[in-house]
């Protein structure tokens, strides 16, 4: 498989995350998938999908949570060499089926921040933010800190559907 088809069926992999979401007219469906780099062949590590868990969660913040939550023993089976949650993120492709908020009205931290202190190596974006709530620049707070952010093409209509349900 080419990495461009690998990367997309990353996405496709959040997208079922998506589609996991409890649709609300307030907020978007989104799904995340983390995946670690640190092996041969990349490996997922974590998924998860907006309102998975409880207090109005976001996908992102869901699936570091989730990777977090996982005992230090079971972290071998993701890289034999790996010292601590860090070190596997600090390797970790993210794949989102839309834009991580810059902005959240909850008062929780924006997922953009999350993914900052995680220092995860790469971003993988399918949709842009769209302003139906407030005005996103996730992915450009990303890039200022560092990390790489690459918009794919090819399944934004379906993110963005997916996103909008209950809309």
């Amino acid at each position: 498989m080419t990495p461009e088809g690998q990367h997309l069926q990353f996405l496709r992999l959040a997208l079922d995350e998506a589609k996991k979401c409890t649709p609300t007219p307030t907020a978007f469906c989104v799904g995340c998938v983390l995946v670690s780099c640190l092996e041969a062949e990349p490996i997922v590590i974590s998924t998860g999908y907006s309102r998975e868990l409880p207090g109005n969660t976001h996908a992102e913040a869901n699936a570091l949570s989730k990777f977090r939550s996982l005992p230090q023993d079971q972290l071998s089976k993701f890289n034999a060499s790996a010292q601590s949650h860090a070190d596997i993120l600090a390797s970790a492709d993210v794949y989102t089926t839309m834009e991580p908020c810059s902005i959240r009205t909850s008062g929780l931290p924006p997922c953009a921040e999350t993914l900052i202190d995680a220092r995860v190596k790469r971003c993988f974006i399918g949709v842009g933010e769209p302003d139906d709530f407030v005005h996103c620049e996730g992915a450009q707070k990303l890039v200022n800190a560092g990390i790489d952010v690459i918009w794919l093409k090819g399944l934004e209509e379906e993110s963005l559907n997916v996103a909008r349900r209950g809309h």
